[in-house]
């Protein structure tokens, strides 16, 4: 792509092409010199990502630095998470990795002098600890900068009161005092997606409490030990009993299986009980929750509630096809095991019906969720779209490993489509319709500069010193850390 690409003359062009992916087969053979033409393009296409990151940090800098969100269509700032600055923390290392150095450096200089986790708020600890304790966990390991590694700490000290009073931490903690919000139950992802960045917290300071007291809220989840893999999300703050019978792989319920095989990769594949408990439930999703739509037969994820199926599907569950993908090519058995195929196929298939969503809209942007009912496949509702990212997740996570140019197709048609439609004078929006066009809203989540354009990025970055099969785990917010063992910091 040439380097004044006109995003505005883009024109969605609809879905059911590309049919021949629908069932996650291999239809072309992938040589070397297509992943060396794919790379050349790639290279190319990856300048316009960020130049989309330098238009969206401007416009954060020029009139919400330091704030929790800029706001993109009124120009300014809000401070929904605390005011602790949580989309300057979350894109740290976005800057990194895209060589934005000077944005990065200037960004560490106000978390040093003005970042402030002594704060009489009460957070989320789940949406804390995944983006402002990540963010700032993955900026010091990129950078080394002992900036970073102060301020996790404190903040993770304060956030870690979480773990004070029950089995399972609860969902929210005052910053100030500690004290920590305990109604009767929680859910699985927010007591099962915190474990990856407390880990590393610990491996960096060497304060064993941070890894031995949430690895334990994890081994309370697995001792709750369903038949076939599949959790009920609402759980007893003891971790005694399930209390709802829904099981889901969107809110809620994700990023815990997520975290089943991200643990086992961050600890270097030797703790086998969190590679055992993903392939457990990768059996039970096979088993119980992988439905086909009608007519076209896409792939998908149903949710359960006492075993009756519903068939919503969230874009959050889009990660399935990264995380399933990671899954095979890391199988102890061995990619070309049975078990690995299968994985691989069905990561493959859900990313099909993943981009469909996206193809299908008028925009060329996905639904928060659809419902697969209807003559069609499916239905978006709500039609709303918040910028999220779990699906380019997947088309970097597949293109990494397969090499396949597709995702790359798939990435870029929605790059230009976020580029014409989310696109605003200072920032990007979100939408309140994918099937109206100009319908934004005056939102950018975090997880836009985080999450969504890093994985854009990283889709298109044939050099990247990123290895997700032997040096990195991502957490789910996109936070890369080394796989351990990882130097302890000497104080």
């Amino acid at each position: 792509e040439s380097p004044d690409h006109d995003f505005r003359s883009w024109s969605p062009p609809g879905g059911d092409r590309y049919t021949e992916y629908k069932d996650g087969d291999d239809p072309y053979v992938i040589t070397p010199s297509i992943i060396a033409k794919s790379d050349d393009v790639a290279r190319t296409r990856r300048e316009h990502v960020k130049n989309a990151m330098k238009h969206a940090w401007g416009g954060y800098k020029k009139y919400a630095f330091g704030h929790d969100e800029v706001a993109p269509l009124n120009k300014s700032y809000k401070d929904g998470w605390g005011g602790m600055g949580t989309t300057l923390v979350d894109s740290l290392d976005t800057l990194w990795l895209m060589d934005m150095k000077e944005e990065f450096w200037e960004a560490r200089d106000w978390v040093r002098d003005h970042l402030k986790s002594d704060i009489p708020q009460t957070v989320s600890t789940f949406e804390t600890t995944i983006r402002s304790l990540g963010g700032l966990l993955a900026a010091y390991d990129w950078s080394g900068d002992k900036t970073f590694y102060d301020k996790a700490l404190d903040l993770g000290e304060r956030l870690f009161h979480a773990f004070d009073n029950n089995v399972l931490p609860s969902r929210s903690v005052n910053l100030h005092t500690g004290t920590a919000v305990s109604p009767g139950s929680t859910n699985i992802a927010e007591a099962g997606t915190l474990q990856v960045e407390f880990r590393f917290l610990a491996e960096v300071t060497g304060q064993k409490k941070f890894k031995e007291k949430s690895e334990r809220a994890f081994e309370a989840l697995r001792k709750l030990n369903p038949d076939n893999g599949l959790f009920p999300y609402l759980v007893s703050s003891g971790a005694t009993s399930f209390r709802n019978a829904v099981v889901t792989f969107g809110a809620m319920g994700d990023s815990f299986y997520e975290y089943m095989l991200k643990l086992w990769l961050q600890g270097g594949k030797k703790e086998t009980v969190y590679r055992d408990m993903w392939d457990k439930s990768m059996n039970g999703v096979h088993d119980e929750l992988l439905k086909q739509s009608n007519p076209h037969g896409l792939w998908y994820i149903a949710e359960t509630n006492r075993g009756s199926i519903n068939p919503k599907f969230d874009h959050l569950v889009c990660f399935m096809g990264g995380a399933l993908a990671l899954g095979a090519y890391t199988d102890p058995k061995g990619l070309d095991s049975s078990r690995a195929q299968r994985d691989l196929k069905t990561a493959k298939a859900l990313t099909y019906t993943c981009y469909q969503m996206y193809a299908r809209a008028k925009t060329g942007i996905s639904p928060e969720m659809v419902r697969f009912t209807g003559s069609n496949d499916f239905k978006g509702t709500p039609k709303y779209y918040i910028l999220r990212p779990e699906t380019v997740e997947s088309l970097f996570i597949l293109n990494y490993l397969t090499g396949d140019p597709i995702y790359r197709e798939w990435g870029w048609e929605i790059f230009q489509s976020i580029e014409k439609y989310c696109k605003t004078e200072i920032a990007y929006a979100s939408l309140t319709n994918v099937d109206e066009p100009g319908s934004v809203e005056d939102r950018m989540e975090s997880f836009f500069l985080a999450e969504t354009l890093k994985y854009l990025y990283l889709l298109f970055d044939p050099d990247t010193e990123v290895d997700i099969l032997n040096k990195h785990v991502f957490n789910t917010e996109a936070h890369p850390t080394r796989i351990f063992p990882v130097p302890v910091v000497k104080t």
